[in-house]
């Protein structure tokens, strides 16, 4: 298992994994060195998982012309919920409902339905491409909860992969200049959001059933937005119903795919090619909507792809020496 000082850069996965342990999403991370991986099947489903996520928020910015983001992401957590909880809930019984930790249940089901939220607002703004590479700030912010909030220790050399990070995100933002938006500003509240779950999750892995983690936080996400759906709710038409629900799909596509490819791989091999996440969300920016990046979004992209791909790298050394050792 990696280390959990040491978050690998992956795909957003805000509503939770379906329900099997999926490292790279907030329930838990693959242990390292299994047998019998099979890394390029592997491979292959991560770059599929990710292109599905990117064709969900493709298909939640289409939305957002016309449907608030509280309702967007209200459909997809309808739709994630109903096709999850038939297997939580197979044999009729409620037992997966217990907790040790309600309380870090619902802070984790609250970071991930904020990661959503801020992410659908970002894309009203920001072009789609844009919007996930700053997202990818998220181990930065990893880092500082694990350090605060459960006393781990991080190397002078993966705090300076970090920092190399948040320069290529602050190049990709650049407050200050002409062109800087405060929209901008939504892609990091997406990556906060999102580190505060996985670290709740972190708090309590070895209490909690994964798939108890993964019910609640649906529960948790679904509940909050129906409370909020009367203040921020317009009529959808049948189409934008349709497309709703392509959401949910994809989404819940998406979220067995990565954990298929996490039990078939090592998650320190998987973790580069999250990263093909941007390269679906540009594609699919200039398709639909497009949107061709500029110049300076592709030079800060680099610059967080460089500092994944290391952080990744000293990731695999460390498991190494570990099973060395072992």
């Amino acid at each position: 298992m990696p280390d959990s000082s040491t978050p690998l850069p992956g795909p957003r996965t805000d509503a939770g994994p379906s329900p099997v342990n999926a490292p790279q999403t907030p329930i838990q991370p693959t242990g390292s060195g299994s047998k019998g991986t099979e890394p390029m099947r592997a491979i292959l489903l991560v770059v599929l998982g990710v292109a599905c996520l990117s064709c969900s928020d493709a298909t939640a910015k289409y939305l957002g012309r016309t449907l608030p983001p509280a309702e967007i992401a209200w459909m997809r957590y309808v739709v994630f919920t109903a096709l999850v909880m038939p297997l939580a809930l197979r044999g009729g019984s409620l037992s997966v409902l217990k907790t040790t930790r309600p309380g870090l249940q619902v802070v984790r089901g609250l970071g991930m339905l904020g990661s959503a939220l801020f992410f659908i607002m970002a894309m009203q703004h920001l072009p789609l491409a844009e919007a996930a590479a700053i997202s990818f700030v998220s181990p930065v912010f990893v880092t500082v909860l694990s350090i605060l909030l459960l006393a781990e220790k991080v190397g002078v050399r993966r705090w300076a992969a970090l920092l190399v990070g948040l320069a290529g995100v602050i190049i990709v933002i650049r407050p200050g200049a002409e062109g800087f938006q405060p929209a901008s500003l939504l892609p990091i509240l997406t990556a906060f959001s999102w580190a505060l779950g996985l670290v709740a999750t972190r708090k309590m892995t070895v209490q909690e059933n994964p798939l108890t983690t993964m019910v609640w936080s649906a529960l948790t996400g679904l509940i909050a937005l129906t409370a909020l759906l009367p203040l921020h709710a317009a009529w959808p038409t049948p189409w934008e119903m349709l497309l709703g629900a392509f959401i949910g799909l994809v989404y819940t596509l998406a979220q067995w795919l990565l954990i298929l490819a996490y039990r078939q791989g090592e998650a320190s091999v998987l973790a580069p090619f999250t990263y093909v996440q941007l390269i679906w969300s540009t594609a699919l920016g200039f398709v639909v909507f497009g949107a061709v990046p500029d110049h300076w979004t592709f030079v800060g992209t680099g610059v967080i792809i460089a500092s994944g791909l290391y952080t990744a790298h000293r990731e695999r050394m460390r498991a190494r020496e570990r099973r060395s050792i072992a």
